[in-house]
């Protein structure tokens, strides 16, 4: 057995295996923990891989596995908790400026509408089951084959395809009653008015308008749009972007501000 072709391996897929994890424990600093460790617990039980899957299938089984423990202690957010948070960051200003002090402290940082829409994906898909959750970034994120993501979720071939089926039923639901740029009712206006608070020197519409997202938004056919957006998140490193570090920052704290904002509601 060659250790340093593994290792090898290993490094062609990390940042992918930290870009998933990453996008299911909402939390930088806890992902790049689990990979490590990931990393750790599959070189000292190099000897159990029996190459019945890929090593990079087997990998992600582990990393899966130590990731229970983070996400069990999370709950699915409300649909409607990017909305909760915009009007408690409007209504503070405190708040306010705590976000804009976290995009200016990168003096690279800009404020891209694809990157955005990528984060949003994030979101609505913390608005699903967990197992729903899993498979869809798996199968339609990252393309992992159904029996490999059977083997990384141990889960049976049946629940793998109802969670994948069920995860994107309910995300044409929701993207079409919430995002703008699919529908013109859409209720969320965030990617158009953050860039046009963070960035005001740019036209936000101009550079959304370039999207195939954007261009085929008023489209009868769903599922595209939705693949469409598969497609652009694909593309984008939720960890190296050009605000990553906002998008962290929404990530990692969303939850409290819903708790926050819905006890101000009730005052």
């Amino acid at each position: 057995m060659n250790i340093k072709v593994y290792e090898s391996d290993f490094i062609s897929f990390k940042g992918e295996l930290l870009s998933f994890i990453f996008r299911l424990v909402s939390n930088r600093a806890q992902a790049e923990d689990l990979v490590h460790d990931t990393y750790l617990k599959a070189f000292e039980n190099i000897d159990t891989f029996r190459e019945e899957s890929s090593f990079k299938t087997w990998v992600f089984a582990i990393a899966h596995n130590m990731s229970q423990n983070v996400l069990r202690k999370q709950s699915r957010w409300r649909e409607d908790a990017q909305q909760l948070n915009a009007r408690l960051h409007i209504d503070s200003q405190e708040m306010f400026e705590d976000m804009r002090a976290v995009y200016v402290s990168r003096p690279d940082a800009n404020f891209e509408i694809k990157e955005h829409i990528s984060y949003c994906f994030n979101c609505m898909i913390k608005t699903l089951e967990l197992q729903q959750q899993v498979c869809i970034w798996l199968k339609n994120v990252y393309e992992f084959k159904i029996h490999e993501i059977v083997t990384i979720t141990g889960l049976s071939e049946g629940k793998v395809k109802h969670a994948v089926a069920d995860a994107r039923k309910h995300l044409l639901r929701i993207f079409d009653d919430k995002c703008a740029f699919v529908s013109k009712t859409g209720t969320c206006h965030q990617c158009s008015s953050l860039k046009g608070i963070l960035n005001p020197e740019q036209d936000a519409q101009a550079q959304a308008n370039q999207l195939k997202l954007v261009k085929e938004g008023s489209s009868a056919d769903k599922e595209r749009l939705l693949d469409l957006r598969v497609q652009l998140v694909q593309g984008i490193d939720p960890l190296h972007s050009s605000s990553d570090h906002l998008h962290s920052y929404f990530l990692e704290n969303s939850p409290n501000w819903v708790k926050m904002a819905l006890s101000k509601e009730k005052s």
